[in-house]
């Protein structure tokens, strides 16, 4: 295990101790999983494919909205974003 000293301005560090302590871990326990807890999100998220990504984010949309979005989206995008005729298919 490797040891790694970082500075903290005087209302960081009392803002860390608070947390720990409302944990009832050291400032130390509660710093370690923070950082294991970020890079793990982190590593999950940089191996999602990009399909889980967008499904993931048009989870919320209501579904009077999805409703109204066009079929033919994702092969007429240019006519949608910047408005070129539609392609013949």
């Amino acid at each position: 295990m490797t040891t790694v000293k970082i500075d903290l301005p005087d209302d960081q560090a009392a803002a860390l101790a608070a947390k720990a302590t409302a944990r009832g871990i050291s400032a130390e326990q509660y710093a370690r999983e923070i950082i294991e807890e970020d890079l793990k999100d982190q590593e999950s998220k940089r191996r999602r494919h990009i399909s889980d990504v967008i499904r993931e984010n048009m989870s919320d949309m209501p579904a009077d909205i999805l409703a109204q979005l066009p079929k033919d989206g994702a092969s007429q995008h240019d006519h949608y974003i910047y408005g070129s005729p539609k392609r013949e298919r």
